[in-house]
This record gives structure tokens, sequence and C-alpha cells, in this order.
């Protein structure tokens, strides 16, 4: 199985994972200049912007580890366009999680990281 089937694998896992938390998946691989992001998703009337990260060993490092600031930043100037995309108004609430899949199981760090990009995990 090659990267992009196994991405494709563990993002479909990740989102029955939000959908039984009762998660609404509103879209998946949003594209921008800026990056993208994995998932989109709303929890009640919270807009959730979701990064999956996958390693089969945590050996050298955990899967969280791998989005590092700059990651952070593309993924809210990613956030940011999808929000004046969509006209969707500043006063809805959003934030930014992490899902780390790894072969032990799923570990979800809700408002991983804030919207100046400090990590908060």
């Amino acid at each position: 199985m090659n990267n992009r089937e196994t991405g494709n694998r563990e993002e479909e896992r990740a989102c029955t994972y939000l959908m039984a938390k009762g998660y609404e998946i509103l879209e998946r691989n949003f594209y921008s200049r800026f990056g993208e992001v994995d998932i989109i998703a709303k929890q009640g009337n919270t807009l959730v912007f979701v990064e999956v990260k996958y390693r089969s060993s945590t050996r050298i490092a955990a899967p969280e580890d791998a989005v590092g600031f700059k990651k952070r930043r593309r993924i809210i100037r990613t956030a940011d366009y999808y929000r004046l995309k969509h006209r969707i108004s500043e006063d809805v609430p959003c934030r930014f999680d992490v899902l780390s899949i790894t072969g032990e199981g799923l570990k979800h760090h809700e408002n991983a990281f804030d919207y100046d990009g400090r990590n908060s995990f």
C-alpha cells in the first residue's frame, strides 16, 4: 500500500471516529494556495479544522510531533481562506484539532493549537 492509500485509509478512520463522537463532516482534503486541511467538521456550532497524522511506529516520534509551527501556520491560513470562501462569519467559533493515529490506536488532541500557531499539547 502506498502513502496516499494509507493516508486515505487513516483519514477515513478519523472521519468514522469523529462522526461517532457527533461531528458533522463538512469537507475532506480542502486545498488552497496556502496548504491543505485534512478534515473540516462541525461540532455543535464550532467549526473544527482537523489535521490527521499517522505513524506505523512511535519509535522515532509521535505523529502529532509532525505538526510543527510552519504546518500549523499553513493550516490556519487555509482555514481563513475556507471561512472567506464560504462566507463564514468571524463570530462562528473555530478550533484546530490533531488526530494522531498509530498501531496502538487513535489520540484526539482537541484545540491542539491556537490561532496564533502556539501548540497547546
